[in-house]
């Protein structure tokens, strides 16, 4: 029996999240927010694609390019959980896996053709940093992949919250407008880990380009600023 299979890269996602802190935990939680699927050269056959634009929803078989180098362990500690208790590595939807191998459902907004890229998948809803290698593409089906009694295990007590945003809309001028929206739910998902909670840290996260900074007191995020990223970095 084969033991080790190769995958091969087919295409990168391309959107504005920079770095992992601030992605969505899960897809399909930051529903305005829009990234793009290029294929590598070898992939850009339009016949591969041909009937896809009949699809409402995909999943995405990706890899987790960032975590290649940590060794697998048994047991890991869910960020939602706090940090502190242990659950079995396939319990969890932890990167570091035997297998870096991840799994998202994202919504198909339409193909594109693009001069030296060919046809783009133009997404939303994916949790994924920008350049994450894709390996797979296949239709979702709702008959056979929606399981609506389905049983969530710890997760069901770590369901979503949303915080209250604040921020002033002049702090938005130089964000592209349909790009707003996204941020600001991104930012009500509060992307900080589960076990801060000091309401004087000053955190930044990097958004297509620029560097949000924020504060969270109780159930509100403040937006302080959103500088651009080289500018940022001058202010640090």
């Amino acid at each position: 029996m084969q033991e080790e299979w190769m995958l091969h890269v087919i295409a990168h996602i391309e959107n504005d999240y920079t770095e992992k802190f601030g992605v969505p935990r899960q897809s399909g939680m930051v529903t305005m927010q829009q990234a793009r699927i290029v294929f590598l050269p070898e992939y850009r056959d339009a016949n591969a694609l041909r009937g896809l634009e009949e699809y409402s929803h995909l999943w995405l078989l990706w890899g987790f390019h960032q975590n290649r180098c940590r060794k697998w362990a048994p047991m890991v500690k869910p960020p939602r959980l706090g940090g502190n208790r242990r659950m079995g590595v396939f319990a969890t939807r932890s990167p570091n896996r035997p297998n870096p191998i991840g799994l998202s459902s994202v919504r198909l907004d339409g193909i594109q053709r693009e001069e030296g890229k060919g046809n783009i998948l133009l997404i939303s809803g994916a949790d994924l940093v920008n350049g994450t290698p894709i390996y797979d593409i296949k239709p979702y089906l709702s008959f056979t992949d929606s399981h609506p009694d389905a049983k969530n295990g710890f997760a069901e007590n770590t369901l979503v919250h949303r915080l209250q945003v604040e921020c002033d809309a002049s702090l938005l001028t130089d964000i592209p407008p349909e790009k707003r929206q996204a941020l600001l739910e991104m930012l009500a998902l509060d992307p900080r880990p589960a076990y801060q909670h000091d309401p004087e840290i000053l955190y930044g996260l990097s958004y297509g380009g620029f560097e949000v900074r924020f504060l969270v007191k109780g159930e509100v995020l403040s937006v302080l600023q959103i500088l651009p990223q080289a500018r940022a970095e001058k202010v640090k």
